[in-house]
């Protein structure tokens, strides 16, 4: 096996298409397809299953997926190593926490891994950086969850081998404008809570799953947009809304929104990474200093 065949390899798994593989490789689709069958010929087995909608992986194929982003890695590891060049990693964020947490574990890296050149990649769906880990496009990716186990807020997963580490506990807070009918109260039930007005952004929201285990369909959801959009309307008196308590830290002191007496359950900040991939040089160490120093993986 060559390193160029298993990045062909790799572009056609993940584009699904020799076309769009060949795009992305800026090569032709016709040298793809003759490394794809060079490969092929010189394990013995079928990669690829071809199809009128595309390329699909065969059971050696996804195999074979998981060995060539390793192998890459590696490669680029010995790269690196021999040219002089740190360690790199590929860190992606949901954007709410880029924007909130990713600074301070920057400047942890900074302080503990001088040498590291660090890559974020914020996004707004955690299924596409979840999709990221899974394919070795991104190395880790830190996200919203709950439960003992990943997943557990009601989101589905990949196939590939995933590991997590709890970073810290993010409180959530059920706010309102001021002259909302349910604020001075001392305590508000689910009772209370029905046939309200419950400002979301999507159902993959963190936010919309964490209110679903919270509520269930005791109240109306009213679509608003992102963060930012929902913390606003709440102001505005157009519902209430389910936010960490550090987005909405600064409206709470001015006093433009209350906290509603209601219980909720914490989420977790999950750091998550493919656990087939520890073994790639400098990573696990890399992990470690994103962790909180007073942390250890796999304890």
């Amino acid at each position: 096996m060559e390193l160029r065949q298993l990045q062909v390899f790799e572009a056609v798994a993940r584009h699904g298409t020799v076309t769009d593989a060949a795009n992305a490789l800026g090569n032709a689709p016709s040298s793809v397809s003759a490394q794809i069958r060079v490969l092929e010929r010189s394990l013995g087995v079928a990669l690829f299953e071809r199809g009128p909608r595309g390329m699909g992986l065969t059971p050696a194929g996804e195999r074979m997926r998981s060995w060539a982003r390793r192998l890459l890695d590696q490669a680029e590891q010995a790269r690196l190593d021999v040219a002089g060049g740190g360690r790199e990693l590929r860190l992606g964020a949901l954007e709410t926490i880029a924007a909130t947490h990713v600074p301070a574990i920057l400047t942890r890296l900074a302080v503990r891994r001088p040498e590291l050149r660090v890559e974020v990649s914020s996004d707004a769906a955690r299924d596409r950086l979840l999709a990221g880990v899974a394919e070795g496009d991104l190395d880790a990716a830190l996200l919203l969850d709950a439960g003992e186990g990943l997943g557990g807020l009601g989101f589905g997963l990949p196939s590939a081998p995933l590991d997590f580490l709890d970073l810290e506990t993010v409180r959530l807070v059920l706010v309102a404008a001021p002259g909302h009918p349910l604020s001075g109260r001392r305590e508000v039930t689910r009772r209370d809570l029905r046939g309200q007005d419950l400002l979301v952004n999507v159902p993959a929201c963190s936010f919309w799953l964490a209110g679903e285990r919270l509520f269930g369909q005791d109240m109306r959801r009213v679509r608003a947009g992102g963060v930012s959009v929902m913390r606003a309307w709440a102001e505005r008196g157009l519902g209430v809304t389910l936010l960490p308590d550090f987005a909405v830290s600064a409206q709470l002191d001015e006093g433009t929104l209350v906290r509603l007496a209601v219980e909720t359950t914490p989420l977790a900040l999950r750091l998550v990474w493919r656990a087939d991939r520890e073994d790639v040089p400098g990573l696990r160490e890399v992990l470690y200093a994103v962790a909180d120093p007073g942390r250890r993986l796999g304890g």
